[in-house]
């Protein structure tokens, strides 16, 4: 009867196992790697096929330990390692918890109320200067007024907004600075 390269190459392991381990053990640095590889190297061998006989089956199993642990050191090294794993889980959400939204949401309904409270032209620079971004003059221009009632009307509408909001009020919003 002739024996098939599978039973050949399981007998084999079974004959040569302990040699097998110590000589995996030595070419890869550790006991329980060789394990690994040889019991990985044991579930392979039902992929071969009895088209050409195998000459040396402890080589072959050998061999095929040995590109099995070399596949698995390369796969290690696209995996991140545990600490890599603790350090990405560590990174801040910089996301503001619920409490902060709702405190933020709180605070922009209290200045809507405030600016609710100003006279049309107050409101109407604050929103164009504090909101908007544009210039004094460019507000005065479009309300056909002064730049210095523009700067007023400012001053006194942030002034209503902080007294609303109990916060200190805002110096000066913007602009160039005045010269030391």
């Amino acid at each position: 009867m002739i024996e098939t390269n599978r039973a050949r190459l399981c007998s084999q392991l079974v004959q040569s196992y302990d040699e097998l381990v110590k000589q995996l053990t030595r070419r890869l640095g550790s006991s329980d790697f060789a394990h690994e590889a040889l019991h990985e190297a044991f579930l392979r061998l039902d992929r071969v096929n009895d088209a050409t006989p195998v000459r040396s089956p402890k080589d072959y199993i050998f061999c095929t330990a040995i590109n099995i642990a070399k596949d698995h050191k390369k796969a290690g090294l696209r995996r991140l390692s545990a600490a890599s794993v603790d350090v990405l889980l560590d990174l801040c959400d910089e996301s503001p918890d619920p409490s902060r939204v709702a405190e933020a949401r709180s605070e922009i309904e209290a200045f809507k109320r405030a600016m609710a409270q100003l006279p049309p032209r107050r409101r109407e620079v604050l929103q164009r200067i504090a909101i908007e971004g544009r210039t004094a003059q460019e507000v005065a221009t479009s309300l056909q007024v002064t730049t210095r009632t523009v700067e007023t009307d400012l001053k006194h509408a942030l002034t209503h907004c902080a007294d609303s909001l109990s916060r200190k009020p805002v110096a000066r919003l913007g602009g160039p600075r005045p010269r030391a």
